[in-house]
């Protein structure tokens, strides 16, 4: 069975922001919410709701980040458990942590 395509949004609001991911045919959005600090982005927060966790919402979420950060050309501070250990899980992502 394959897996639903998971759809990443990228919001900003000023000086923060977040990046919304939702799956076709539920309500349910996941966040990770991030505030700017200087030049790095704090990856504050990672939720998924319980109705949808299991199926790479989250590590999709972070990936998002991580390209961002690639192309825009800024850090990332991850204050976020869940993307701190994506980051220990991506040593290749190194260049890019605060």
């Amino acid at each position: 069975m394959a897996t639903p395509e998971i759809s990443v949004e990228r919001r900003e609001h000023g000086g923060s922001g977040e990046y919304v991911a939702r799956l076709p045919g539920s309500d349910a959005a996941a966040r990770l919410t991030w505030t700017l600090r200087g030049d790095v982005r704090h990856a504050e927060h990672t939720f998924v709701p319980p109705a949808v966790r299991g199926g790479g919402i989250a590590a999709k979420l972070v990936e998002a980040l991580v390209k961002d950060a690639r192309e825009g050309g800024f850090r990332v501070a991850p204050d976020c458990s869940y993307v701190a250990a994506a980051f220990r899980r991506h040593p290749e992502w190194a260049d890019l942590r605060a």
